[in-house]
């Protein structure tokens, strides 16, 4: 009895191994690509695909994704990410995350359309007016004029908010800066603005290459590039 018990579990195990060499014939190879190319090989045909076709790699075997999750992978399709951008994330400088999360955790932070103070502290900003704004104020911006830069405007973490001092516009008058964040029952932003002094709130916005946009009926911020700016910017955790 236990002689033919062990003899049906032999036939059973051989039948599970000519199904599995059946649907390895069936998928037009021999077995796994990682045992047929090699680990070495399948990288360099991961090298010329996609970051969202390497990262579909990943859920297919735990041998793929030891192939498509390694660093020396990632690592040039991050630098390609930055290339161009008008700030770097500081959640990309975790020391203990994988190439692979910096990139997802990168291009997240790139659609982030809530500004944090951290945002607003580690830029400077170029300040102008609009064309609905009075003459008079036009006439005081440099920009306009063509006779100068752009003035420009700084926030600071105990919430005070400056200008450069021979910022004409300025005046040396004391100002704060208020960020808003409002939400629906579901969680969801339903209103989020940032407010100096009591002028009109500047709704925010985020550019392709991830730099902010401030603005209203009569004047805008927008944040200036630093890309090589020491420690990166924005907040050291995720935002959404």
């Amino acid at each position: 009895m236990v002689e033919e018990r062990k003899r049906r579990k032999r036939e059973e195990e051989e039948e599970w191994e000519r199904r599995k060499r059946g649907r390895r014939r069936r998928m037009g190879g021999g077995g796994d690509l990682v045992e047929v190319l090699g680990k070495e090989v399948l990288g360099r045909v991961m090298e010329l695909l996609d970051a969202r076709s390497v990262a579909r790699c990943t859920a297919v075997s735990r041998a793929w994704r030891g192939v498509a999750a390694d660093d020396r992978l990632w690592a040039p399709k991050c630098a390609e990410l930055m290339a161009g951008k008008a700030h770097i994330p500081r959640l990309t400088m975790i020391p203990t995350a994988s190439r692979l999360s910096t990139y997802s955790m990168a291009i997240t932070d790139g659609k982030r359309t809530r500004i944090t103070k951290e945002d607003l502290c580690d830029h400077d900003w170029e300040f102008r007016f609009t064309i609905a704004a009075p003459e008079y104020w036009r006439n005081l911006d440099p920009s306009w004029k063509h006779t100068g830069p752009p003035m420009r405007r700084y926030f600071h973490p105990d919430g005070y908010h400056s200008a450069d001092p021979q910022d004409a516009v300025w005046g040396g008058h004391e100002c704060t800066y208020t960020i808003i964040t409002s939400f629906a029952g579901n969680g969801q932003i339903r209103d989020h603005y940032v407010r100096i002094n009591r002028w009109p709130p500047m709704k925010v916005s985020r550019k392709e290459d991830w730099s902010w946009e401030l603005s209203n009926h009569l004047y805008r911020y927008n944040s200036i590039p630093d890309t090589n700016k020491k420690g990166c910017t924005g907040p050291l955790f995720p935002v959404w």
